[in-house]
């Protein structure tokens, strides 16, 4: 099971999407954002799955990343 966190443009956003993913069946939660990853809202959802449900994210998702170790692995970034 791979581990993800996703950054967001609005708290709001960040909040729709933690929410979608525990519906989905996901464990998810609300954080602060890590320092080494930038974000609008300071407010990010991390999350574990098979795969990273990027049709789950809000509208105004700013980036998903993959945990690898201690870094971050691009996968997607939002429309700004």
């Amino acid at each position: 099971m791979e581990r993800y966190v996703a950054t967001f443009h609005t708290h709001l956003a960040a909040m729709r999407t933690c929410a979608a993913l525990k519906k989905g069946g996901l464990e998810a939660k609300l954080a602060p954002v890590p320092r080494r990853l930038s974000s609008s809202c300071g407010t990010c959802v991390f999350y574990q799955g098979e795969d990273p449900r990027l049709e789950a994210m809000d509208r105004d998702v700013e980036a998903v990343y993959r945990r690898d170790g201690e870094d971050y692995v691009l996968l997607s970034r939002g429309e700004d």
